[in-house]
């Protein structure tokens, strides 16, 4: 009889898991870029002076906050296939990965409306006046002066907002997308659920390091732009 704990599996695991992290960072990485750039987007809407543009914008920060990822998932996964059929549309055949890449763009456009806006309005108002003051065109004072601020105050809470995106796709494998999750339930299930407990510690060692990484590097970016902004502190 084999035994309950066999640490071997761990280690056996890893190999087999981590060629499917490129799936993992694709879907990610695309969520990421996209997400932002939505993110913009919403930020904008919500520091403009349209009250409608604030309400929607506003609006969908709410709504993407209270539903659930998994929820939004199955929504995203199930709707806009069952929205096009009504145009004659079939969409049963894209690739799931675009589904997944939906779902955590709309998601992460959400959390990055929310870091981008509170980054611009931590900085002084009044350092925007007197750039302009002094000489520069309102693009230059954003990009020499607002901009350099804003992303230090944003890197901790956009660092937090990439790890919780990379943990909260893990939840893709619900759909089908075979990424590193996925692969390791195709483990287990080809082991008879025998030794999950292994695969399982082998795919959060896995999450673990890659979260330690994330941090480590953001914290060194925050530490290297937040030199400038105390030399001109100083100044």
């Amino acid at each position: 009889m084999s035994k309950y704990f066999d640490a071997s599996y761990i280690w056996n695991s890893l190999p087999q898991l981590l060629p499917f992290l490129k799936v993992t960072f694709i879907v990610a990485g695309s969520s990421i870029i996209f997400g932002t750039l939505a993110g913009l987007l919403l930020a904008a809407m919500k520091l403009g002076n349209s009250r409608i543009l604030k309400k929607i914008a506003t609006g969908y920060t709410t709504i993407m906050r209270c539903t659930p990822s998994i929820v939004l998932l199955f929504l995203v996964y199930y709707g806009i296939p069952a929205i096009a059929a009504n145009f004659n549309i079939n969409l049963h055949n894209i690739d799931t990965a675009i589904f997944v890449v939906i779902t955590f763009t709309l998601q992460f456009a959400a959390i990055m409306s929310e870091v981008i806006r509170s980054a611009y309005e931590a900085i002084d108002r009044g350092q925007y006046e007197a750039a302009v003051s002094v000489g520069l065109t309102p693009l230059q004072a954003y990009r020499r002066i607002i901009f350099p601020q804003a992303l230090v105050v944003a890197l901790p809470n956009f660092g937090n907002g990439m790890i919780m995106l990379l943990q909260e796709g893990s939840l893709a494998y619900t759909i089908g997308l075979i990424d590193v999750v996925g692969k390791a339930n195709l483990l287990i299930a080809a082991n008879l659920n025998a030794h999950a407990l292994e695969i399982y510690i082998a795919l959060a060692i896995i999450y673990w390091i890659l979260s330690i990484l994330i941090e480590r590097v953001f914290n060194a970016l925050e530490k290297f732009f937040s030199k400038g902004k105390k030399t001109l502190e100083t100044t």
